[in-house]
């Protein structure tokens, strides 16, 4: 099952994101990532997350989200997972 991961990082947040991007890319290639990337800001900073990722229930998708590097060091002032059904575009 599909599972959309949103996060907001938080303004204060300096070079955490840089900071923690090598451990947050190790720990996101270890499972089934449908798509993802960074949500920029309307310069071009990034300013959050996006990932769609293939996981077995929403429990697992929770620990999946709090898992993340990026969560751990604290990064993020909005986090969301929520079912996702995939109805256009490529599969």
């Amino acid at each position: 099952m599909y599972f959309v991961v949103y996060n907001v990082d938080r303004s204060d947040a300096g070079n955490l994101r840089a900071d923690t991007r090598a451990g947050h890319l190790d720990y996101v290639n270890g499972y089934e990532v449908v798509f993802g990337g960074p949500l920029v800001d309307p310069e071009g900073e990034m300013c959050g997350s996006l990932i769609v990722v293939d996981l077995p229930s929403h429990d697992a998708a929770v620990a999946f989200a709090a898992g993340d590097p990026y969560a751990l060091a604290g990064l993020f002032e909005q986090s969301s997972v929520t079912a996702f059904r995939q109805v256009m575009g490529p599969a």
